[in-house]
Parts: structure tokens; sequence; C-alpha cells
């Protein structure tokens, strides 16, 4: 391996630091891990940050190097999250004068695996046989995030192969070199002598700027790092481990002097009274009231410190909101608002969290706090589209004394409710009902009729409100039907212990197969799962409220809905098969819920009067909800 370091110019900009940092393996234990490879510069830099590149580097190399039982992937990644905290802990101190000004590119490097990332405009090219490869292009950048500081994000892996060469540039030299990459890549050998034979052909383009050019070839050779300096005559300054103990010693010497206190202690003005005591007595009192004024005082220190905690926090809050408010300026814009509705949910975490242990905080500021959280909440609403109804429309209550539904269908112009428990059927037709002596267990809408299944087979016919047959099916004896779903007149039953599927293919003439288990022995089982709705695919509502998608009997995706409010305890879910979306009640959180088949939320209808949703059903144009709640039949026009 061989490593070429060039500084070209570094005098050019006195505002702007440079300097790439190589660590090789020292001993067995650092051989597991391989290379670590750092570059970076710093541009507008301020004195206070002049040796910044110099302790973030050594803050990533030790860490990468202190547990060699990790791969190299995992040791970088936990060096660059305690770079993220050494450049949070800065800012956290008033300092983000490097925030927007701070290029930087981490690799390791062991036999042939390549792991990097990198912040800002600093660039990496792998240079192949003659072909230049912008491999950088494959991380994703976002913004940078004040609160938690993320600087370093996703890591990329690789397999390099021999005689490979990364190439890394900073801001300023990406575009003098554009015409040098592909001459750069053909060098065969490569040699430091033919690459400065190469710069010198553009030496009046190169010497008007200033910038670092690390180049790391994989060949065979092993030769001692080549550090080079273009064009100008000041060396770049070597990294000591004083410039690192310096500012730490001379922060102790501070500490050690005596300041003066910050808070103040008040003076105490107690009523005057005489009284008479013995000696031993009086002194025993005087120290008393001594602690308890200092414990006075002391408590009232804590919950300034508490206080400023709190507001601290608040801002920070403050801050992500503001930043999910510059997103949801461009209103078309998906990317952009998933962001904010990231952002807005982490900020209500932090707002409930900061509810909760707040509660001693002066009244105003509980006041500030309130607020806020009600701001981000209906903002979140927008962002979800979740409609809030303050009157739904009631369409029908039955008697609680002569009638107590558990579940709902519809067809055609009537409602169905029936109760596993009860022997009558309530039929609703218009604002008329009436009572139908017969029991069903579960039931299924399929094309322009109804199927009712009642334990422990048989399957009732409902066409046009009126009852066509009785039908006897064959079950399986091991199986539970918990719960049941109809697609292209094939019947789908869902056994919730076991999280299988038991289909019957429709034969004509109102008749069935007999059943088979529908999902293979080798795909995923919905064990605990709540409900099933087939509509092409078959979905299926899991116990941790994500959605599995199946199909010819496999697992084909599960899908978490990313929704606010967050899900508690889904409990059905509906499907029609002309439509994209799925219905899903949401008994705790007082609503329903529609998405389409991605997970992508198309509207919430909540309302407090659904204070005991039991079940719903849909219109097959999909454009009418009926829920029940309690013995109350709700309607909502989608």
């Amino acid at each position: 391996m061989q490593i070429f370091e060039f500084h070209f110019n570094p005098k050019v900009k006195p505002d702007l630091i440079f300097n790439a940092f190589c660590f090789e393996p020292g001993n067995i234990y650092e051989k597991r891990l391989g290379g670590l490879y750092l570059a970076g510069n710093l541009k507008n830099v301020l004195p206070q940050n002049i040796h910044l590149l110099e302790h973030l580097t050594q803050t990533i190399k030790q860490q990468y190097y202190k547990n060699s039982l990790k791969n190299p992937a995992k040791a970088l990644q936990e060096g660059l999250r305690l770079g993220n905290t050494f450049l949070e802990n800065i800012s956290k101190k008033g300092d983000v004068s490097w925030l927007g000004n701070l290029d930087f590119a981490a690799l390791s490097l062991k036999n042939y695996d390549l792991n990097f990332t990198k912040t800002g405009e600093i660039k990496i090219y792998l240079l192949r046989k003659g072909q230049v490869i912008d491999i950088d292009k494959r991380l994703k950048f976002e913004e940078i995030d004040p609160y938690p500081l993320k600087i370093f994000g996703n890591i990329i892996s690789g397999k390099l192969s021999e005689d490979d060469i990364i190439l890394i540039l900073t801001e300023e030299l990406l575009d003098p070199f554009q015409k040098l990459l592909t001459e750069i890549a053909a060098l065969s050998p490569f040699s430091d002598k033919k690459l400065k034979e190469i710069f010198k052909k553009k030496e009046e383009i190169l010497s008007k700027t200033s910038g670092l050019c690390l180049l790391i070839s994989l060949s065979k050779a092993i030769l001692p790092r080549k550090k080079e300096m273009i064009l100008g005559n000041q060396q770049p300054k070597e990294f000591a481990f004083k410039n690192i103990v310096s500012p730490i010693l001379k922060k102790i010497k501070k500490l050690i002097k005596i300041k003066k206190p910050i808070f103040k202690l008040p003076s105490i003005k107690l009523p005057s009274f005489k009284i008479t005591l013995p000696k031993k007595n009086t002194i025993l009192i005087l120290t008393l009231i001594l602690f308890l004024a200092l414990g006075f005082f002391i408590s009232q220190k804590e919950e300034q410190k508490k206080f400023k905690t709190y507001q601290e926090t608040f801002l920070q809050i403050q801050q992500k909101i503001n930043k999910a408010e510059s997103y949801l300026i461009l209103k078309d814009n998906l990317p952009l608002q998933e962001k904010a509705d990231s952002l807005l949910k982490e900020s209500q975490n932090d707002i409930l969290n900061l509810i909760k242990i707040s509660s001693t905080a002066p009244a105003i500021f509980r006041n500030q706090i309130d607020e806020l959280e009600k701001k981000i909440s209906d903002k979140l609403f927008t962002l979800n589209k979740l409609t809030e109804i303050i009157d739904p429309e009631l369409i029908f209550e039955t008697d609680p004394q002569k009638f107590i539904p558990q579940k709902i269908i519809s067809n055609n112009n009537s409602l169905y409710l029936f109760s596993p428990y009860v022997q009558d059927i309530f039929k609703i037709n218009g604002e008329k009902g009436e009572l139908i002596n017969k029991k069903f267990n579960t039931a299924a809408v399929s094309d322009n009729f109804l199927l009712l299944f009642s334990e422990p087979n048989e399957l009732t016919i409902l066409k046009e409100g009126q009852f066509q047959q009785t039908i006897n099916i064959q079950t399986l004896s091991n199986y539970v039907y918990n719960d049941f779903s109809s697609y292209q007149l094939n019947l789908y039953f869902f056994d919730e212990e076991k999280g299988q599927i038991i289909k019957y293919s429709y034969l004509g003439d109102y008749k069935w197969s007999s059943p088979e288990v529908w999902l293979l022995s080798s795909t995923k089982k919905a064990i605990g799962a709540k409900s099933i709705a087939v509509a092409g695919s078959a979905w299926i509502l899991n116990k941790d409220n994500s959605l599995s998608r199946y199909y010819a009997g496999q697992l084909q995706e599960t899908l978490k809905l990313n929704i606010f409010p967050a899900a508690k305890d889904f409990s059905k879910i509906l499907a029609i098969p002309e439509l994209s979306y799925i219905y899903i009640l949401d008994p705790q959180q007082k609503r329903v819920v529609i998405t389409n088949r991605t997970g992508e939320i198309i509207r919430q209808f909540r309302s407090d009067k659904f204070n005991n949703l039991l079940d719903f059903t849909v219109s097959q144009d999909g454009k009418t909800i009926y829920l029940l709640n309690g013995s109350k039949v709700y309607r909502i026009l989608f």
C-alpha cells in the first residue's frame, strides 16, 4: 500500500486549514481493524478552532482502536458516534462557528474491505483501471440537525481490488482536478514522480488554489507515507499531543482558582425576641437553624439548575419546530413533509417528557410548554390528515335492554348488527330496524351478497336482503376460525393461535372445495394477529399493529405505519378489492384510519364520541364508513 499526501498552498487563505491523518495498525490487536484514514478542512476558522481537526481526529481514532473485537465497520461507526458527541459538546458551549464550515472524510481499510463516510463538500473518488468512480454518491446526506447534533451519518461498505486508488480532495481542489482525474487514473505504474509531473502541467491553475489531495494506492508495494508541500513554502503543522494537553491543563488551573459564587445567599431577617436557654441548647438550636437555612438555599439552587435545564430543552424543541416549519414551506414536496413529520414527532415526545418532569417549574413556564405542545399537535394533525369530528352523524341506536350488538356489516342499502353471544341479528334499513332470529359468529362481504358463518360449520348466504340458503362446509378439526374474509367468492378463515389461513376455493353454484392450509410451511406465520382482509393479497393486522401482506401463500412484506397519534391497539382491518385503500379501526384513539397499500396515510377520522368502538364496516364504493359505538351506529362520508 502507498499513501501520498499533497498540500497545495497552505498560506493562500489564512482562514482555511486542512490536513490528513493516516493511522496504520501499531500492534497485533489493531491489525484486526486495519488502517484508519481521516482528512478534512475547516473554512472561516476562528482562533479557538485552530486545532479542531486534530482533536476530532484523535477522538475518532482512540474510539476506533479501543475494542479490537469489533469489525472495522462497527469500530468506525463507534468512532464517528464519539466524534458527533465531541462536536455536539463544542456547540453546546456556544461555539457553532464551525457548523457549515467543516468538511471531513473518514475511511477504514482492512485488506481490501473499505468502509467510509463524509460530511460537507469533500469528495471521495475510486480510480480503477483508468476509470474515475464517484463512490460517495451512494451516501444520502441530510441537513445538520442541531439537537442532538449528528454530523456523521451513514457508512458505506465495499470491496476494493488490487491497484485500486482512493482519492480524496477538499472542496477548493475539485474544479482544478476535474481535468486531472482521468489522467491520474491512467497512471501505470502509479508513483509520486508521475503525479508531480501531472501537477507540473497545471502549475498555473494549482498555484492559485489551496487544498488537500490524499491518495491511497492498494498496490503490493509497501512504502512510507509521502507528504508533500506543493507550490507553497509553509510546512503544514504536524499534530502534537501537547496541543491537546495544554488547553486542558489551562482549564484545570482556572478551575482551581477561587471564584465568586454564582448565587449570593440573601440575608435572613429573623423576628427579634429574647429567651433564656441553657448554653448547650442554644448552640443546638442555632445549629439546627443553620442547617435548615443551608438546606433551603441548596434546594433553591437545585431548583434553579433544573429550571435552566428545562429552558434549554424547551429551546431545543423550538429549534426542531422551526426547522420542521421550514420544510413545510413547499407544500407539495413529499420528502420534505416526511422530514417535517419526523421532526415534529420527535418534538412531541420531547415536550411530553418535559411536561412530566417540569411540574415544579413556574406556572408561566408550564403554560408556555402547554402552548408549544398544542402547536406541535395541531401541525401533526394536519400532516397526518386527521379530521376531528365534533358531532358525528348518528343514524341509529338500538335499545340496550333488548339487543346488545358486537359486530356490524353492510350490504347494498342495509346494515346488519349481530353478536356471537346472542341468537338474533338486527337489520337496519333506513330509519327502520327489525330483529331476525339468526345467530352468526362472523361475516364477510362477497360480490353483491353476504356470507355469514356460524360455528361449527354453517355458512349462510344473504342476498338482496333475503337469506338464500345455509350450507355445511367441511372444517379442519385442529383449527379455530377466528376471523373471516372473502375474495372472488373464495373463503379465507384465519386461526389466530396458529397464525394460519384456511382457504376454500369457490366451485360455482354456491359450492366450495375442501379446506386447505393456505400459508406455506416455509413462510412466517401471523401468530396472535387480530384481523384479516383479502383483496388480491391477504392483509393481516398483527398484534404489534403492523400490517403483513401475503400472496400465493407467502409473506411478501410487513408495513409499520408511521402515524400520529401513534397506534395503540388497532383492532380490525377492511379492504375493498376495487379500491387501493385499507381501513383500520383504532378504538383506543377513537378513530378510523385510511391508508393506501404502501402504508401512506390518506385520511383519519376521530371523535370524542367514538368512546366505545366495537366494529365497523365500509360501503362497497368505499365512500361511507359505518361505526358501531356501543349501541349507536355513526356514519362518516369519505
